[in-house]
């Protein structure tokens, strides 16, 4: 699941994105209102969480614009701002969620979890593609008796081959969805995180691949 913080305090962004990533989620950060939009405009998210008091444009600024844009991707407001009319703008603009400061990181991620549910682009958390099982709570794929662990990558990749099954992904799409906008990475990093993901396909026997579809990026198939 991918997830943008727009947050203005660095370190605090840094450290949701750190805790967010152990939790198999690809994020990317950043610090104002003006970037929070042209990311969410170039990009596809399944949550996204907003500080309210940015620089450039507000939170509520750019929640009121996703929506006119019909941008409805679920949102939690997260902010020092904890009056009632505070709570009460940010949802009448068309916020999901509402997480003053200070937090518990635990129920950040809990509800980051929950709005993840209402994503359309949500699904179960086993998904299944010929013997093979991609498992969201354990972060593993199994064929049979044998199983697998996966990194936050990795896990990522399979989880978007196999809920779009003969799908074609181009290198630079793969990059972007499962890296990020602001990643410091080389496009070399997807081959070779596909190549990690292989060696595992066939470690456990899965009936699946990921194959080179000359020109134009990668598949899975049965």
């Amino acid at each position: 699941m991918r997830v943008l913080i727009a947050e203005d305090e660095v370190a605090t962004a840094k450290a949701l994105k750190l805790l967010l990533e152990k939790s198999k989620y690809s994020v990317d950060i950043v610090h104002t209102g003006t970037d929070a939009w042209d990311y969410i405009s170039m990009g596809s998210y399944e949550v996204i969480v907003l500080d309210i008091m940015m620089p450039g444009m507000s939170g509520i600024d750019v929640l009121t614009k996703m929506r006119k844009e019909h941008i409805n991707t679920p949102v939690l407001l997260l902010t020092a701002k904890a009056e009632i009319e505070d709570r009460i703008a940010g949802l009448d603009a068309g916020a999901d969620d509402y997480l003053p400061k200070p937090f518990a990181t635990g129920e950040l991620i809990a509800r980051v979890r929950a709005l993840g549910r209402r994503s359309e682009s949500y699904s179960d958390s086993e998904k299944k593609a010929g013997n093979l099982t991609l498992d969201g709570n354990r972060f593993t794929m199994s064929a049979g008796d044998k199983s697998v662990s996966l990194t936050n990558k990795e896990f990522q990749l399979m989880e978007l081959f196999i809920t779009h099954p003969g799908y074609v992904f181009s290198t630079d799409h793969l990059m972007e969805k499962i890296w990020g906008l602001d990643t410091d990475s080389d496009i070399d990093v997807v081959w070779t995180h596909i190549g990690f993901v292989r060696k595992k396909l066939r470690v456990i026997g899965a009936d699946v691949e990921i194959k080179t579809i000359r020109g134009a990026g990668y598949s899975l198939e049965v």
